[in-house]
């Protein structure tokens, strides 16, 4: 895939789990079949709201940590699907804020939207999460939720930490 501009990309929401992963691995096909981009994307928040205000401070991980951590996880990910050459076409970005306004503000003017979702959720239906409910909501851009591989299908595969200098950090959006 060769560089090209920012109406020439697949925004990817990626958590880390195998359906994001999945999502991922769907994108690079289509990003192939395109000549497109893809752009990662890791939605991160704080959590020290989370814990009860008596809980000591040391407990909580400052924003920094977290932002590491946030980084780790999407440079994981990329690991897990692309091995350990990531193609220079992708381009991962981790930005501090709600999943959902992130993703929107990142898919502005790309091709599509893909996100994972799990394959079945009540009563054999698609399960859609909160996030992707309200991406395809308010999306500006053609949205695509791509159903994680049945458990049988693909092995587990576990995302370890590693450090993440390629990663594009980006502060409160």
């Amino acid at each position: 895939m060769t560089q090209h501009s920012a109406h020439n990309t697949i925004v990817v929401g990626v958590d880390g789990s195998e359906a994001s992963l999945e999502a991922l691995r769907w994108a690079t096909a289509q990003a192939r079949a395109l000549q497109a981009d893809i752009v990662a994307v890791h939605a991160w928040q704080p959590i020290g709201a989370g814990f009860a205000p008596y809980a000591p401070a040391a407990a909580r991980p400052t924003d920094a940590e977290q932002r590491d951590r946030a980084a780790q996880l999407l440079a994981g990910a990329l690991r897990a699907v692309f091995g350990p050459r990531i193609d220079r076409a992708v381009r991962a970005v981790v930005v501090e804020g709600p999943p959902e306004r992130v993703l929107l503000q990142q898919a502005r003017g790309a091709l599509l939207l893909a996100l994972g979702h799990t394959a079945r959720g009540q009563y054999d239906l698609p399960s859609l999460g909160s996030v992707a409910r309200a991406c395809l909501r308010h999306a500006r851009v053609p949205v695509v939720a791509v159903p994680a591989a049945e458990r049988s299908d693909r092995p587990a595969s576990p995302l370890r930490a590693v450090r993440a200098p390629a990663v594009a950090r980006s502060g409160a959006a």
